[in-house]
């Protein structure tokens, strides 16, 4: 394993972090008593708040590496991702989070009990507790783990893995959302500084000259539009795979969507949405573009893995490594926190508090605590099991693609199509993935030869034909009270407010549509 170096001065600044984060936690936690504390911040985040806490939730340790990777091996349409997640936030601000506010839901799969029933919710909740611990959490410790190793490989990898799930469980189970969105804050302020701080520096080993930069690049390398045959993310993947994909993750993803559940009302949720898609319109520039002009500087790198670790120690002074060092650190501790966060709600709100319903609040969050601290020790133990299948994970990587589509399914026909049933719903989850499953093992024997987001889309759209065809053929119409105030045709109608135009979230979402449009074009 390669070894970069660490100063004295740079390990003296992420100790400084590790202090902060604590200090952060204690002083939320002597704050934190009820479940709706613990959970939900008391619904009390504002909007600023909820679109940094999107924003460094999302970048976790492994997307700073792979984007900066992906971008050096095969060029910029990895973020794709990225500025598709600005058009998926602002499509949720208009459809959904109106739903999600004024539901005063805890959780997602919540609302698919006010909408269908129990069963689809059990079966959702318990899907989104087994990714979010097995895939997102222990997925986090682990890819963690891997950039500490770079920088310091003496670490026991074990130990490192333990280490970081105490820290991030401890403030969380301590603080609940709200320690977990405060230390975003911090995290997002430090992973844009650093980020915009390496990108800064290595356009500037071309003399800040584009045609410098980008000379020696190959062909296609800086098009976010690639043929359907290109290594990588195709252009058809980019249309139906990726929204697809998008939705789930910031509007049905326990652990993204808990920070807009959390705020103090529907229209903080909403400027928090459309500011944390303005953000996820920065790491084009300041974390794929810096990994696709490594090619020149550093042409011969065996492992594109490597690039980012390689940018940081090769162009940054003494300090600034350790503050980048710590937002690396901070990207690893705002997964880990986030979701396990998330699950011990999902375990508490949807399997724990509807069989004893005479809980305090005081013991709901209690609960709730021992909860996230016992999860945490599972995604602890599995993480260092990601090692023995590097195969697996590399499919576990892709997984969601073949286990969103029918959760994608049920919520966007649910909302918009009343004739939509819970035979239907809890149909379609179990026939969905089956098929998932299906085209899993033709898939992984050869035979389907798909590209995964392109899969996802097919998958989606056979979902939404088994969705319409059972509740028709299974099912009667939902009664009104399933139907008022949880789809688009029954909604509660919002009067069109004269706000300012700097408060009206019509305009700021038509500035991020603006704005992404001509990034698309200028890299077509």
């Amino acid at each position: 394993m390669s070894e970069f170096p660490i100063s004295t001065l740079d390990l003296a600044i992420i100790g400084g972090y590790f202090v902060v984060v604590f200090v952060i936690g204690y002083v939320i936690a002597r704050r934190t008593e009820s479940g709706e504390d613990l959970f939900l911040a008391g619904r009390s985040l504002a909007w600023g708040t909820i679109g940094f806490s999107l924003f460094a939730s999302n970048i976790s340790s492994t997307t700073l590496i792979g984007l900066a990777g992906d971008a050096y091996r095969i060029g910029i349409a990895v973020s794709n991702y990225e500025w598709m997640a600005g058009l998926v936030l602002v499509f949720l601000a208009f459809y959904f989070i109106p739903f999600f506010i004024k539901s005063r839901l805890s959780t997602i799969p919540e609302f698919l009990e006010k909408r269908f029933d129990v069963r689809s919710r059990k079966y959702f909740s318990g899907l989104t507790i087994f990714t979010s611990i097995v895939i997102d959490t222990a997925g986090g410790l682990y890819a963690g783990t891997i950039v500490l190793r770079t920088f310091f490989p003496e670490l026991d990898f074990v130990a490192t893995a333990f280490t970081l799930a105490l820290v991030a469980g401890l403030y969380t189970a301590a603080g609940g959302l709200a320690a977990v969105v405060y230390t975003d804050v911090l995290q997002a302020v430090i992973l844009i500084f650093g980020s915009t701080l390496i990108a800064f520096i290595t356009f500037g080993q071309f003399d800040y000259s584009w045609a410098q930069a980008t000379a020696s690049l190959p062909d296609g390398h800086l098009s976010l539009i690639r043929p359907l045959d290109s290594e990588g993310l195709p252009w058809l993947g980019t249309l139906v795979g990726v929204p697809i994909l998008g939705f789930y993750y910031w509007g049905l993803n326990q652990y993204i969507i808990q920070r807009v559940l959390g705020a103090k009302d529907l229209d903080h949720a909403r400027w928090g949405a459309v500011l944390g898609g303005a953000l996820k319109l920065l790491p084009l520039f300041i974390m794929v573009l810096p990994g696709a002009f490594a090619f020149t500087l550093y042409p011969n790198l065996d492992n594109p893995d490597l690039v980012f670790p390689t940018l940081v120690t090769e162009l940054l002074p003494v300090g600034v490594v350790g503050l980048v060092m710590a937002g690396l650190i901070a990207a690893i501790m705002s997964t880990v926190d986030s979701t396990l966060n998330s699950a011990s709600t999902l375990v508490t709100v949807d399997f724990i508090q509807p069989s004893r319903t005479d809980l305090t609040p005081k013991q709901v969050g209690r609960i709730g605590r021992i909860t996230t601290v016992v999860l945490m020790i599972i995604a602890a133990a599995w993480a260092p099991m990601i090692r023995e299948f590097p195969g697996l994970w590399s499919y576990i990587q892709q997984m969601l693609s073949y286990l969103v589509p029918p959760v994608v399914a049920i919520f966007l026909l649910g909302v918009f199509w009343p004739r939509m049933n819970g035979t239907g719903a809890f149909v379609t989850l179990l026939g969905g993935h089956a098929l998932s499953l299906g085209a899993f093992f033709l898939t992984l024997n050869g035979a389907l030869d798909l590209h995964f987001t392109i899969l996802a889309g097919i998958l989606t759209a056979l979902c939404c034909g088994l969705f319409i065809g059972a509740s028709y053929l299974l099912g009667d119409r939902p009664d009104e009270d399933k139907l008022r105030g949880f789809t688009w045709k029954y909604r509660e109608r919002e009067p069109m407010s004269h706000v300012p135009w700097y408060t009206n979230y019509r305009i700021h979402s038509v500035i991020v549509v603006i704005v992404t449009a001509v990034m698309i074009v200028a890299f077509w």
